[in-house]
Protein backbone atom coordinates (compact mmCIF):
# COMPACT_ATOMS: atom_id res chain seq x y z
CA UNK A 1 0.00 0.00 0.00
CA UNK A 2 0.76 3.61 -0.55
CA UNK A 3 3.32 4.25 2.59
CA UNK A 4 2.51 7.68 2.68
CA UNK A 5 3.82 10.82 4.81
CA UNK A 6 4.77 14.34 4.82
CA UNK A 7 6.62 15.73 1.42
CA UNK A 8 7.75 19.27 0.23
CA UNK A 9 8.33 19.78 -3.75
CA UNK A 10 10.24 22.92 -4.79
CA UNK A 11 8.22 23.94 -7.76
CA UNK A 12 11.55 24.57 -10.75
CA UNK A 13 11.69 25.14 -14.48
CA UNK A 14 10.96 21.40 -15.48
CA UNK A 15 6.97 22.33 -12.88
CA UNK A 16 6.33 25.50 -15.34
CA UNK A 17 2.79 25.69 -16.50
CA UNK A 18 1.88 22.19 -14.98
CA UNK A 19 -1.23 21.58 -13.28
CA UNK A 20 -1.10 21.15 -9.65
CA UNK A 21 -2.25 17.88 -9.28
CA UNK A 22 -0.39 16.69 -12.04
CA UNK A 23 2.76 17.45 -10.75
CA UNK A 24 1.86 16.03 -7.13
CA UNK A 25 0.79 12.78 -8.55
CA UNK A 26 4.50 12.47 -10.45
CA UNK A 27 6.38 13.72 -7.73
CA UNK A 28 4.98 11.16 -5.25
CA UNK A 29 4.31 8.33 -7.16
CA UNK A 30 0.45 8.72 -6.28
CA UNK A 31 -2.37 8.82 -8.50
CA UNK A 32 -3.81 12.18 -9.89
CA UNK A 33 -7.21 11.26 -9.02
CA UNK A 34 -6.08 11.17 -5.31
CA UNK A 35 -3.58 14.23 -5.47
CA UNK A 36 -6.86 16.15 -6.88
CA UNK A 37 -8.95 14.99 -3.76
CA UNK A 38 -6.14 16.02 -1.36
CA UNK A 39 -5.30 19.28 -2.77
CA UNK A 40 -9.52 19.60 -2.48
CA UNK A 41 -9.10 19.37 1.25
CA UNK A 42 -6.36 21.84 1.75
CA UNK A 43 -4.20 18.81 2.53
CA UNK A 44 -1.72 19.87 0.11
CA UNK A 45 -1.26 23.46 -0.31
CA UNK A 46 0.80 25.69 -2.19
CA UNK A 47 3.05 28.62 -0.78
CA UNK A 48 0.85 27.90 2.24
CA UNK A 49 -2.41 28.18 0.15
CA UNK A 50 -4.92 26.45 -0.75
CA UNK A 51 -5.25 25.98 -4.68
CA UNK A 52 -7.39 24.08 -7.04
CA UNK A 53 -6.14 20.94 -8.66
CA UNK A 54 -5.74 22.65 -12.33
CA UNK A 55 -3.73 25.68 -10.95
CA UNK A 56 -0.85 26.20 -13.04
CA UNK A 57 2.50 25.74 -11.10
CA UNK A 58 5.26 28.40 -11.28
CA UNK A 59 9.37 27.95 -10.48
CA UNK A 60 9.39 29.22 -6.86
CA UNK A 61 6.54 27.80 -5.32
CA UNK A 62 6.78 25.54 -2.34
CA UNK A 63 4.23 22.11 -2.36
CA UNK A 64 3.51 21.17 0.99
CA UNK A 65 1.39 18.65 2.55
CA UNK A 66 0.63 14.66 3.22
CA UNK A 67 -0.56 11.65 2.02
CA UNK A 68 -2.39 9.61 4.33
CA UNK A 69 -1.30 6.41 4.81
CA UNK A 70 -3.02 3.25 3.04
CA UNK A 71 -4.75 5.41 0.26
CA UNK A 72 -3.46 3.75 -2.80
CA UNK A 73 -2.35 -0.05 -3.91
CA UNK A 74 1.61 -0.23 -5.10
CA UNK A 75 2.55 -1.87 -8.57
CA UNK A 76 3.28 -5.75 -7.40
CA UNK A 77 5.33 -8.33 -8.94
CA UNK A 78 4.42 -9.76 -12.17
CA UNK A 79 6.41 -12.55 -14.23
CA UNK A 80 6.96 -9.89 -17.04
CA UNK A 81 9.79 -10.54 -19.45
CA UNK A 82 11.84 -7.52 -19.93
CA UNK A 83 15.49 -7.40 -22.01
CA UNK A 84 18.96 -6.42 -19.98
CA UNK A 85 21.61 -5.15 -21.93
CA UNK A 86 23.26 -4.33 -18.22
CA UNK A 87 23.13 -4.47 -14.43
CA UNK A 88 25.82 -3.34 -11.62
CA UNK A 89 24.86 -2.65 -7.91
CA UNK A 90 23.67 0.58 -9.40
CA UNK A 91 22.33 0.70 -12.46
CA UNK A 92 20.21 -1.72 -14.92
CA UNK A 93 19.70 -1.27 -18.74
CA UNK A 94 17.41 -2.57 -20.63
CA UNK A 95 15.81 -3.80 -23.74
CA UNK A 96 11.76 -2.13 -22.97
CA UNK A 97 9.49 -3.78 -25.62
CA UNK A 98 7.10 -1.97 -27.34
CA UNK A 99 3.23 -1.64 -26.09
CA UNK A 100 4.20 -2.14 -22.42
CA UNK A 101 3.75 1.02 -20.36
CA UNK A 102 6.95 2.12 -17.79
CA UNK A 103 4.72 2.51 -14.61
CA UNK A 104 1.50 2.36 -13.43
CA UNK A 105 -0.91 4.71 -14.44
CA UNK A 106 -4.57 5.02 -14.52
CA UNK A 107 -6.08 2.50 -17.22
CA UNK A 108 -2.61 0.72 -16.56
CA UNK A 109 -2.53 -0.79 -12.93
CA UNK A 110 -0.32 -3.99 -13.96
CA UNK A 111 1.36 -5.34 -16.90
CA UNK A 112 4.10 -2.40 -16.61
CA UNK A 113 8.00 -2.45 -16.79
CA UNK A 114 7.62 -1.54 -13.47
CA UNK A 115 5.87 -4.57 -12.57
CA UNK A 116 8.13 -6.48 -14.50
CA UNK A 117 11.12 -5.27 -12.31
CA UNK A 118 9.55 -5.94 -8.95
CA UNK A 119 9.07 -9.75 -9.70
CA UNK A 120 13.05 -10.03 -10.79
CA UNK A 121 14.72 -7.98 -8.48
CA UNK A 122 12.79 -7.09 -5.72
CA UNK A 123 15.39 -5.01 -3.55
CA UNK A 124 14.06 -1.91 -6.32
CA UNK A 125 11.25 -1.24 -4.39
CA UNK A 126 13.33 0.92 -2.19
CA UNK A 127 14.45 2.67 -4.99
CA UNK A 128 12.81 6.32 -5.63
CA UNK A 129 8.91 7.01 -5.22
CA UNK A 130 6.93 3.91 -4.39
CA UNK A 131 4.53 3.88 -7.28
CA UNK A 132 7.44 3.87 -9.89
CA UNK A 133 10.51 2.56 -8.10
CA UNK A 134 13.78 2.47 -10.01
CA UNK A 135 12.17 4.81 -13.00
CA UNK A 136 14.31 8.19 -13.84
CA UNK A 137 12.89 8.40 -17.22
CA UNK A 138 10.21 7.23 -19.80
CA UNK A 139 9.28 5.69 -23.06
CA UNK A 140 6.02 6.16 -24.57
CA UNK A 141 4.15 2.64 -24.44
CA UNK A 142 4.45 2.11 -28.10
CA UNK A 143 8.01 3.10 -28.42
CA UNK A 144 10.55 0.79 -27.83
CA UNK A 145 14.21 0.74 -26.91
CA UNK A 146 16.87 1.87 -24.19
CA UNK A 147 16.00 2.57 -20.63
CA UNK A 148 18.35 3.40 -17.52
CA UNK A 149 16.72 1.81 -14.30
CA UNK A 150 18.29 2.91 -10.88
CA UNK A 151 18.80 -0.19 -8.67
CA UNK A 152 19.15 1.75 -5.09
CA UNK A 153 18.31 5.07 -3.80
CA UNK A 154 21.49 6.69 -4.25
CA UNK A 155 21.67 6.28 -8.10
CA UNK A 156 18.05 6.77 -8.58
CA UNK A 157 18.53 10.21 -7.24
CA UNK A 158 21.87 10.63 -8.94
CA UNK A 159 20.71 9.82 -12.38
CA UNK A 160 17.04 11.78 -12.09
CA UNK A 161 19.75 14.37 -11.91
CA UNK A 162 21.80 13.70 -14.42
CA UNK A 163 18.73 13.80 -16.70
CA UNK A 164 17.29 17.13 -15.42
CA UNK A 165 21.34 18.61 -16.27
CA UNK A 166 21.21 17.11 -19.91
CA UNK A 167 24.15 14.93 -19.27
CA UNK A 168 22.86 11.89 -20.53
CA UNK A 169 22.76 11.63 -24.63
CA UNK A 170 19.50 10.30 -26.32
CA UNK A 171 19.39 8.68 -30.00
CA UNK A 172 16.45 7.56 -31.89
CA UNK A 173 15.46 5.96 -35.21
CA UNK A 174 12.26 6.97 -36.46
CA UNK A 175 10.64 5.79 -39.36
CA UNK A 176 9.00 9.02 -40.94
CA UNK A 177 6.60 9.61 -44.16
CA UNK A 178 8.30 12.01 -46.90
CA UNK A 179 11.38 13.26 -47.83
CA UNK A 180 13.61 15.25 -46.06
CA UNK A 181 15.60 18.24 -48.21
CA UNK A 182 18.88 18.19 -46.60
CA UNK A 183 20.69 14.95 -45.27
CA UNK A 184 20.51 16.46 -41.37
CA UNK A 185 19.28 19.68 -39.42
CA UNK A 186 18.13 21.05 -36.30
CA UNK A 187 14.37 21.44 -35.22
CA UNK A 188 14.61 24.29 -32.84
CA UNK A 189 10.66 24.39 -32.20
CA UNK A 190 8.86 25.11 -28.45
CA UNK A 191 6.86 22.78 -27.50
CA UNK A 192 3.69 23.44 -25.26
CA UNK A 193 0.43 21.70 -24.12
CA UNK A 194 -2.04 21.75 -26.84
CA UNK A 195 -4.27 23.97 -26.88
CA UNK A 196 -7.39 21.77 -27.56
CA UNK A 197 -6.59 18.88 -26.30
CA UNK A 198 -5.02 18.59 -22.81
CA UNK A 199 -3.73 14.96 -23.48
CA UNK A 200 -1.73 16.39 -26.43
CA UNK A 201 1.57 18.35 -27.11
CA UNK A 202 2.26 21.18 -30.11
CA UNK A 203 4.54 23.33 -31.08
CA UNK A 204 4.15 27.04 -29.33
CA UNK A 205 1.14 25.60 -27.26
CA UNK A 206 0.23 26.85 -23.92
CA UNK A 207 3.58 27.47 -21.84
CA UNK A 208 6.03 26.62 -24.46
CA UNK A 209 9.23 25.93 -23.55
CA UNK A 210 12.95 25.38 -25.52
CA UNK A 211 12.53 21.70 -27.58
CA UNK A 212 15.64 20.96 -29.92
CA UNK A 213 15.76 18.14 -32.04
CA UNK A 214 18.74 17.31 -33.84
CA UNK A 215 18.05 14.65 -36.88
CA UNK A 216 20.26 13.27 -40.11
CA UNK A 217 19.54 10.84 -42.49
CA UNK A 218 20.40 7.42 -42.30
CA UNK A 219 18.37 5.79 -44.86
CA UNK A 220 16.45 7.47 -47.86
CA UNK A 221 13.19 5.24 -49.99
CA UNK A 222 11.03 7.20 -52.25
CA UNK A 223 8.41 7.38 -49.98
CA UNK A 224 9.61 7.21 -46.54
CA UNK A 225 13.05 8.13 -44.63
CA UNK A 226 14.67 6.48 -41.46
CA UNK A 227 15.68 9.13 -39.11
CA UNK A 228 18.49 9.22 -36.21
CA UNK A 229 17.49 12.12 -33.84
CA UNK A 230 19.15 13.16 -30.56
CA UNK A 231 16.96 14.97 -28.16
CA UNK A 232 18.21 18.27 -26.43
CA UNK A 233 15.93 18.73 -24.30
CA UNK A 234 13.13 16.15 -22.99
CA UNK A 235 9.79 17.54 -23.71
CA UNK A 236 6.81 15.05 -23.54
CA UNK A 237 6.28 13.54 -27.13
CA UNK A 238 9.46 15.92 -28.38
CA UNK A 239 10.42 13.46 -31.36
CA UNK A 240 6.95 12.65 -32.77
CA UNK A 241 5.41 16.58 -32.12
CA UNK A 242 8.95 17.96 -33.70
CA UNK A 243 8.59 15.44 -37.00
CA UNK A 244 4.58 16.14 -37.36
CA UNK A 245 5.53 20.07 -37.38
CA UNK A 246 7.72 19.53 -40.31
CA UNK A 247 4.94 17.36 -41.92
CA UNK A 248 7.13 14.15 -41.94
CA UNK A 249 4.97 12.58 -39.11
CA UNK A 250 6.45 9.37 -37.44
CA UNK A 251 4.92 6.25 -39.66
CA UNK A 252 2.23 4.62 -37.47
CA UNK A 253 1.64 7.48 -34.86
CA UNK A 254 -2.19 7.95 -34.39
CA UNK A 255 -2.16 10.85 -32.56
CA UNK A 256 0.89 13.45 -34.38
CA UNK A 257 -0.43 13.07 -38.03
CA UNK A 258 -0.70 14.71 -41.23
CA UNK A 259 -3.70 14.92 -43.66
CA UNK A 260 -1.47 14.22 -46.60
CA UNK A 261 -0.55 10.90 -45.38
CA UNK A 262 -3.57 9.07 -46.16
CA UNK A 263 -3.76 9.94 -49.85
CA UNK A 264 -2.58 7.38 -52.33
CA UNK A 265 -1.96 10.18 -54.54
CA UNK A 266 0.91 11.52 -52.86
CA UNK A 267 3.08 8.14 -53.15
CA UNK A 268 5.18 6.66 -55.62
CA UNK A 269 4.33 3.38 -54.52
CA UNK A 270 0.80 1.70 -54.09
CA UNK A 271 2.59 -1.22 -51.85
CA UNK A 272 4.74 0.62 -49.73
CA UNK A 273 1.56 3.53 -49.03
CA UNK A 274 -0.36 0.06 -48.34
CA UNK A 275 2.65 -0.93 -46.26
CA UNK A 276 3.44 2.49 -44.52
CA UNK A 277 -0.49 2.40 -43.29
CA UNK A 278 -0.85 -1.02 -42.04
CA UNK A 279 1.97 0.30 -38.88
CA UNK A 280 0.43 -1.07 -35.86
CA UNK A 281 2.56 1.50 -33.32
CA UNK A 282 4.38 4.50 -34.25
CA UNK A 283 7.60 3.72 -35.64
CA UNK A 284 9.63 5.09 -33.11
CA UNK A 285 12.45 3.66 -31.11
CA UNK A 286 15.28 4.67 -28.54
CA UNK A 287 18.56 3.31 -30.21
CA UNK A 288 21.17 4.74 -27.80
CA UNK A 289 21.75 5.71 -24.27
CA UNK A 290 25.28 7.02 -23.57
CA UNK A 291 26.20 8.81 -20.06
CA UNK A 292 28.86 8.94 -17.19
CA UNK A 293 28.37 5.82 -14.45
CA UNK A 294 26.60 7.64 -11.38
CA UNK A 295 29.47 6.21 -8.81
CA UNK A 296 32.21 4.78 -11.18
CA UNK A 297 32.31 7.90 -13.65
CA UNK A 298 33.11 5.68 -16.40
CA UNK A 299 31.63 6.32 -19.45
CA UNK A 300 28.88 4.15 -20.70
CA UNK A 301 26.85 3.70 -24.28
CA UNK A 302 24.14 1.27 -24.86
CA UNK A 303 22.61 0.24 -28.04
CA UNK A 304 19.60 -1.38 -28.35
CA UNK A 305 18.57 -3.68 -31.60
CA UNK A 306 15.69 -2.43 -33.83
CA UNK A 307 12.89 -4.52 -33.14
CA UNK A 308 11.44 -7.59 -35.34
CA UNK A 309 8.12 -5.47 -36.13
CA UNK A 310 10.13 -1.82 -37.17
CA UNK A 311 12.98 -4.32 -38.85
CA UNK A 312 10.67 -5.91 -40.96
CA UNK A 313 9.02 -3.02 -42.14
CA UNK A 314 12.03 -1.79 -43.26
CA UNK A 315 12.52 -4.68 -44.88
CA UNK A 316 9.19 -5.02 -46.73
CA UNK A 317 9.59 -1.48 -47.34
CA UNK A 318 12.67 -1.96 -49.65
CA UNK A 319 11.57 -4.46 -51.24
CA UNK A 320 8.39 -2.52 -52.32
CA UNK A 321 10.63 -0.41 -54.14
CA UNK A 322 13.04 -3.44 -56.06
CA UNK A 323 9.47 -5.15 -57.33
Amino acid sequence: MQQGGDFTIFAGLDHDGMRLDTVVAHEQGCSRHLAATLIKKGVIQVDGAVQKPSHRVMPGETISGHIPQSQEQLPTPEPIHCESLFMDDFLMVINKPPGIVVHPAPGHRTGTVVNSLLYHFPAIATAGPPQRPGIVHRLDRDTSGVMVVAMNGQSHEALSAMFKARKINKKYLALVYGNMKTGSGTIDLPIGRHAGDTKKMAVLGKKSRDAVTLWRVKRAFPDATLLELSIKTGRTHQIRVHCAAMMTPVVGDGTYKCRWTKKRKHFTNRHAFELLKSAKRQMLHAWQLEFNHPVTGEQMRFTAPVPDDMRQMLKKLANAYST
